[in-house]
């Protein structure tokens, strides 16, 4: 199945015209659409009910597309999302990538590609039937990292992280001491490899060195352009 039934799609497009033929479309194919026209109204909206998705114009009156998802992104960090604009500019799509979007769609399109592109992240985004389900919490250096729950802990203090961020955790830890490839991590994590999701890439993790910074004994080795290492380092030397 490509998506649940009655996913619910917040979209927000101020071309009215634009607005009616994607509801239209999409609710066609099996989904549950509510359309905003302004930014400020799709928060509002967004505040008071729930969505699984989330489809935003770049330019939009009252509150732009970015700083709508950025907000969005403060109430449900998990939530997919895909911006649509008229402007191609590589400054805008990485700024996208680095709030955390799924997809950056340029106008015009077509209805078809927008579709597979949400089926597409909605399956990447759906729990894998054949991921082990019972993955036991690791000791990394002195950090519990609970994969299951997305759970960090350390000092009986805990941090709920995103679902990529624990995901390209679990990819570091089972290659423990060995490198990991960014094409590995990209295509498992985002079903893609290409320069904007290497650029997502460069962000988790610059997080995920961030989140364990706590713990000097660990690290995670860049080698260029190839991929990862996560090392527990001897202190005594």
């Amino acid at each position: 199945m490509s998506h649940t039934p009655n996913t619910r799609i917040l979209l927000i497009e101020d071309d009215i015209n634009l607005g009616f033929l994607l509801v239209d479309f999409l609710e066609a194919n099996g989904f549950e659409v509510k359309l905003y026209r302004d930014g400020l109204s799709a928060l509002n909206g967004f505040r008071l009910s729930h969505f699984d998705f989330c489809i935003a114009d770049l330019m939009l009156p009252k509150i732009d597309g970015f700083t709508l998802v950025e907000k969005i992104r403060e109430i449900n960090r998990d939530i997919p999302v895909i911006i649509l604009s008229a402007r191609s500019l590589k400054e805008d799509k990485i700024k996208g990538f680095r709030l955390g979007i799924d997809d950056y769609i340029t106008k015009p399109f077509d209805e078809e590609e927008l579709l597979y592109r949400i089926r597409a992240i909605l399956n990447r985004a759906a729990p894998r039937n054949d991921a082990p389900v019972n993955i036991a919490p690791v000791e990394i250096g002195r950090f519990i990292f609970d994969p299951v729950n997305q759970q960090l802990s350390i000092n009986n203090t805990g941090r709920r992280l995103t679902l990529k961020e624990s995901r390209i955790l679990q990819k570091l830890v089972n290659g423990s001491g060995n490198l990991v490839t960014r094409e590995e991590i990209m295509i498992d994590v985002w079903g893609e490899s290409d320069y904007y999701t290497g650029r997502s890439l460069d962000v988790f993790i610059s997080r995920i060195r961030s989140l364990l910074k706590t713990d000097p004994s660990l690290r995670i080795t860049t080698i260029p352009t190839v991929g990862y290492i996560l090392e527990k380092i001897d202190q005594d030397h």
